[in-house]
């Protein structure tokens, strides 16, 4: 009898696994059935201005992703922020422009996203003298972790939103990083569709990455940010930035980079 208990509860526990990715699948399509929220769509044009630069139906889809995104994804506040539709939305809103061709999941390893009325502060272990660990302070604006929590500044998040054609948006970088990390590390390669697809991103990407760096040590202006010649991680976060708020000029100024990163979003803003 005692066998026969183990054996149905295992079975029973295999179809529980097995029947998730449906019932998930399911869930998420009826809140994409249900009507965008009045008040949601007044915080979209006073705070997401990007989004009125979208095609009808790349709107609706981006409302959609929104609704699924603010039903699985706890938005925490720290340091005294207040969480409120307002932020809820705004934030919402950027993380998912880069799932508008492709939801891969909506960012399956995030578990919470962190917010900070400002830039916080961290401390991080680096080598000293001698080789000694030492604490250093840093103060951020931003910060994905793979352990599954993007931490933002809420007035770094309403800066990069309310200029959605500089280039610079924390919302976009952090993210990005989330669709690198899901595979366990960052590291500039998001998973790709087969080896071709690693050997193309790989070539592209480090001649651009390389160009920047050089760029960067002799002080000569670029349309990406010298803060993406720290290493491929950081190159692959600035130029999704760039790639959805100034599209036109990556893909005049860095064509490949441009094509490349419109491989893997599946958009092209530039039609935007």
């Amino acid at each position: 009898m005692a066998l026969l208990i183990v054996v149905a509860l295992a079975l029973a526990l295999i179809g529980w696994m097995l029947g998730q990715p449906l019932w998930r699948r399911r869930r998420r399509q009826r809140l994409q059935q249900q009507p965008f929220p009045l008040a949601w769509r007044r915080i979209l044009r006073r705070r997401v201005p990007m989004v009125q630069k979208l095609p009808a139906g790349q709107q609706l889809r981006l409302k959609q992703l929104i609704q699924v995104f603010l039903a699985e994804k706890p938005i925490i506040g720290c340091a005294g922020m207040e969480i409120d539709d307002e932020v809820r939305v705004t934030i919402a809103a950027q993380a998912c422009l880069p799932l508008l061709g492709d939801a891969r999941g909506f960012y399956p390893k995030l578990s919470q996203v962190l917010v900070y009325p400002g830039a916080f502060v961290v401390e991080r272990a680096a080598p000293g003298p001698a080789g000694v660990q030492m604490e250093q302070r840093r103060l951020l604006t931003g910060e994905s972790w793979s352990q599954g929590q993007v931490v933002l500044s809420w007035q770094d998040v309403l800066q990069g939103a309310a200029d959605p054609g500089d280039g610079h948006n924390v919302v976009i970088h952090e993210f990005a990083h989330q669709l690198d990390q899901v595979k366990g590390h960052a590291n500039g390669a998001p998973p790709l569709p087969g080896r071709q697809a690693y050997r193309r991103w790989s070539r592209v990407m480090q001649r651009e990455f390389d160009a920047l760096r050089e760029r960067a040590a002799l002080g000569l202006p670029s349309l990406l940010s010298d803060y993406g010649a720290t290493d491929p991680a950081e190159f692959f976060a600035v130029a999704s930035e760039v790639f959805f708020e100034c599209p036109q000029a990556m893909a005049e100024q860095h064509p490949a980079l441009y094509q490349e990163l419109a491989r893997y979003y599946r958009v092209e803003p530039v039609s935007w």
